[in-house]
């Protein structure tokens, strides 16, 4: 551990003397290379530095042990500075985790109704306006990109992106099959039905690298319909595309017209079509490896949320809490949190294992 963290010490300065340089100064594009670069190994850097001088504070402190008249003082800093050394060395060995490069991005997020019907649909729009509360605690924006509802409520479909900082940290862990056990309002006998409910939760990636050609695509136009779609549902200004080859389609009825419709359902497709071949490389690489949380089948049931229970389990981490309500209502915090520390806990199982 301690020979990256001197090397990335030793990169940190070269970089410091590199953005004083002249020519460097006159080339912006550089020079906003170098501060982006500096700027994401400062954190590290400033608690390795710390880490050192509490080494340097403690060698200090067992020199006065030896001092009979400083024994006493030098042990009570001892104790302290030994706690500190112990906290600093573990905050840098997660420092030092890979991390993911798409934890800073927004995300587009779709929920389906799966099994139980209309119940099914019900769950999904109660899903969507439990990720809308949670998102607005968080001060994300969500914008409904396609929606189908349900015909006796929620949705069949919701398709929307949530914008903030560091979105897909927290919701990437959302993905696979939700499942909810209660009673549906129109239930006439009290029995509890299970129903379940999907979740698709992607990066958003600027610059796709996907060549998708026109006449692969099949491409649908029809009058826009709900949420961004009343003030314009007089003209055929909603777009579906579908990739004919892999049978992904996307729908976009958010703009004003047909065409920037068309521009930004092509792009929701290459992003879709590039977390496809994302998903399809992991799973390749093998499902069970340790520093993956249960994210290799996308029809895994991830979540049970249990309303006679009040209860809401995570069977990935086998974690419960006994709040369902407060859930429902966006207050998702510790069951994100537990997931986020799992992770960690798994992916420096991993880097001590290699």
């Amino acid at each position: 551990m301690f020979k990256r963290l001197d090397a990335i010490l030793e990169k940190y300065n070269n970089i410091s003397e590199e953005l004083v340089k002249p020519e460097v100064l006159n080339d912006f594009n550089k020079l906003k290379e170098l501060s982006k670069e500096q700027s994401d190994l400062k954190e590290i850097v400033e608690t390795y530095e710390e880490y050192k001088r509490i080494e340097n504070n403690l060698k200090q402190a067992e020199d006065m042990a030896s001092d009979p008249e400083l024994k006493e003082m030098a042990a009570l800093e001892l104790d302290e500075l030994t706690i500190k050394k112990e906290e600093l060395a573990q905050k840098l060995e997660i420092m030092l985790v890979p991390k993911d490069e798409n934890d800073g991005k927004n995300v587009i997020m779709e929920i389906r109704g799966a099994a139980g019907g209309d119940e099914a649909n019900i769950f999904a729009g109660d899903l969507f306006r439990m990720y809308s509360h949670y998102a607005d605690a968080n001060g994300w924006k969500i914008e409904v990109i396609h929606e189908v509802e349900g015909t006796s409520g929620g949705f069949a479909q919701i398709e929307f992106m949530v914008k903030g900082s560091n979105v897909y940290s927290k919701l990437k862990y959302e993905s696979g099959s939700h499942r909810v056990q209660r009673v549906p309002e129109t239930e006439t006998q009290g029995r509890v039905h299970t129903s379940t409910a999907t979740v698709l939760v992607m990066p958003e990636v600027e610059n796709v690298n996907i060549e998708v050609k026109e006449s692969e695509l099949k491409i649908d136009v029809f009058h826009s319909s709900g949420a961004g779609g009343q003030s314009v549902n007089t003209s055929n200004s909603a777009v579906r595309i579908t990739h004919i080859p892999t049978g992904v389609a996307v729908t976009c009825q958010t703009e004003r017209s047909q065409l920037m419709n068309k521009e930004r359902a092509l792009n929701l497709l290459k992003i879709k079509l590039n977390d496809e071949l994302m998903h399809k490389q992991e799973t390749e690489l093998g499902a069970e490896r340790k520093s993956k949380i249960g994210t290799g089948d996308r029809s895994e049931k991830i979540r049970t949320y249990n309303y006679p229970q009040n209860r809401v389990t995570d069977h990935r981490i086998n974690f419960s809490v006994m709040n369902l309500d407060k859930v429902m209502d966006g207050d998702l915090e510790a069951i994100i949190t537990a997931l986020i520390n799992e992770d960690l806990r798994l992916k420096l199982a991993g880097e001590k294992g290699n």
